[in-house]
């Protein structure tokens, strides 16, 4: 049998001690789960705050796009609980550039929908390119630049080469 006496003042000084490791352990926890940066494709460090205007037009401008003062749609979507084949290859876009809508399934999410005023070749083509992104509780979640036309493209935040976007025309809008 082993057998450990304490005085009262060692006492209280473990009990303490025990409080302050588990508050910095839980304050540790918030402050990564908070963390607002992420890697979204190629760029490092780029802010995920998307509750104001001004936080999602900085997100836009970190990937070289500038967008219209007003968005040309908000609208309030669930992601499904199960991905059928468009959501699976939306989300390959998502995975592609770092960020995942899976662990966001069965969450009410805002979708904003910007004009771009400057992607290569379409700088005035009257809202036929947009950047389009969904936020959770103001966080930036995931989103995409397309075209609205016909036969449009649609692909990551990132600016591409000519020919990733003849590639991407063909994903499903």
């Amino acid at each position: 049998m082993f057998v450990i006496s304490l005085k009262s003042d060692m006492i209280k000084k473990l009990t303490l001690a025990a409080i302050v490791t588990v508050f910095a352990v839980i304050g540790g926890i918030v402050a990564v789960s908070s963390n607002e940066v992420a890697t979204v494709g190629n760029f490092s460090d780029v802010p995920m705050k998307g509750g104001t205007h001004q936080e999602r037009a900085d997100f836009f401008s970190r990937f070289g796009w500038k967008i219209a003062d007003e968005p040309v749609e908000i609208k309030e979507t669930v992601i499904p609980e199960e991905f059928d084949d468009t959501y699976r290859e939306y989300n390959n876009i998502q995975k592609d550039q770092n960020l995942d809508l899976e662990k966001y399934k069965g969450k009410r999410v805002k979708s904003w929908s910007y004009e771009i005023l400057n992607y290569p070749e379409y700088e005035n083509s009257d809202g036929t390119i947009r950047g389009n992104l969904l936020t959770y509780e103001g966080k930036i979640i995931g989103g995409d630049i397309c075209s609205i036309e016909l036969d449009g493209f649609m692909h990551g935040f990132c600016k591409p080469t000519k020919e990733a976007t003849e590639e991407s025309s063909s994903l499903p809008q």
